[in-house]
């Protein structure tokens, strides 16, 4: 059985592109080598290459962390923000159920 082919939006492939060569251009001015980058997050030279190329199928915790050590800001730079903004959202999600299932009637909206 042939693998699915995933394709992401536009929007996705130029976001990921943008911070891929914004990590870069960071190391570039901290003058770190990829070596020393990669070493520090403890992956291959090849896979921060994927990174700095935006590839799609990178872990993105891997993405937030070549952010963090090149000093790439991704939302806010203090963490007790982070940590506010999350918990308001914690707040919202407790008032929605706690799962979504697809209805399982057809609505007749045909008036």
């Amino acid at each position: 059985m042939p693998a699915q082919v995933r394709t992401y939006s536009r929007l996705t492939q130029d976001a990921l592109l943008l911070l891929g060569k914004r990590i870069r251009l960071a190391r570039k001015q901290r003058r770190m080598s990829s070596a020393d980058l990669a070493e520090r997050i403890g992956i291959a030279r090849s896979t921060l290459q994927s990174i700095e190329k935006g590839h799609p199928k990178v872990e993105v915790g891997l993405v937030f962390e070549a952010a963090v050590l090149t000093g790439v800001t991704i939302f806010e730079p203090d963490t007790t923000t982070l940590r506010a903004q999350t918990e308001r959202i914690d707040d919202r999600l407790a008032l929605l159920p706690q799962s979504v299932r697809r209805s399982r009637r057809e609505v007749k909206d045909d008036f």
